[in-house]
């Protein structure tokens, strides 16, 4: 192998302890939380410069994750492919990875965004990667509903960028995906049952069973469509977003009651790729709405 084709190479190993799909989901919700903060367009050095370092911070937060849980992505067929249970990378090759790059996305948030976003920022890397990985994952089948809470600071994290502070309009969206997470999660659990009992993680299916997780995913499916009418009951979004959090929350709830009443793991794969779509379909219809607003 040649000098580049190692560079190369290596480089994609880096790039996927920061697991890119979470990140890109994380940057986006952060990046319309900046958009919506703003009276018309927001400035562009604080959303350049907050996307860049939350993305960063978000990458070194997921790169400790695949630090803590090396042994347990052996046991998993979702994660056996990562490059620590491969031994393409070392822990200690790892660490300075995330080290080098969350030290770089929070001095770029504190010294080009502003000190608020830099210390929310660190919050929700503690909160994800400590908190969660460490604390909650292993020891509660509630891990996804509290740990939820660092997975649903990206929104509050670019308003902060953007404001220099956190109002009531941004908590909403925090509240938004927080009540999305468990859904979101336990559709890929139930799929995913036997690689997290084999992994003896306390996951919900594997503690509680394949009924009651079922059961728990209709009632979060259910309070997050009454939670994402919330933006139009104050007033922060107008008819537009009204249809479209009314029709995409109808088709996560109608996949929640199939899951419910006639589960394969079809259809909770199905369920676990429309939320992803569903999430992203909601905050973009909150973007487009809060500019027809002000056209309107």
């Amino acid at each position: 192998m040649t000098t580049l084709a190692f560079a190369e190479t290596r480089a994609r190993q880096f790039f996927a302890l920061a697991k890119p799909r979470v990140v890109s989901l994380i940057v986006f919700t952060a990046v319309i939380g900046m958009f919506l903060a703003a009276p018309g367009i927001p400035p562009a050095e604080p959303v350049l410069f907050g996307t860049i370092g939350i993305a960063l911070v978000a990458g070194a937060a997921a790169a400790i994750n695949c630090l803590i849980e090396q042994n347990i992505d052996k046991l998993m067929r979702r994660t056996s492919w990562r490059p620590l249970p491969r031994g393409q990378i070392t822990s200690g090759q790892t660490l300075a990875f995330a080290t080098c790059v969350g030290a770089a996305g929070l001095a770029l948030l504190y010294t080009l965004v502003n000190p608020l976003t830099m210390w929310l920022t660190l919050g929700t890397f503690v909160g994800y990667a400590i908190v969660y990985t460490v604390l909650l994952k292993p020891a509660t089948p509630q891990n996804i509903v509290i740990g939820g809470a660092s997975g649903a600071m990206p929104p509050v994290l670019g308003w902060a960028a953007v404001t220099g502070q956190v109002t009531p309009e941004a908590l909403l969206l925090f509240l938004i995906i927080f009540v999305w997470t468990p859904p979101h999660f336990w559709a890929l659990a139930l799929y995913r049952r036997d690689d997290y009992a084999n992994a003896r993680l306390p996951m919900l299916p594997v503690t509680h069973g394949m009924h009651y997780t079922q059961v728990m995913i209709v009632l979060y499916t259910a309070a997050l469509f009454a939670v994402t009418l919330l933006p139009y009951a104050l007033r922060m979004s107008g008819l537009p977003y009204l249809v479209a959090a009314v029709v995409l929350g109808g088709m996560f709830l109608r996949h929640a009651v199939r899951v419910y009443r006639a589960y394969s793991d079809a259809h909770a794969r199905a369920m676990f790729r429309f939320s992803i779509t569903y999430l992203g379909a909601l905050f973009t219809a909150l973007l487009v709405d809060h500019y027809l607003q002000l056209v309107l």
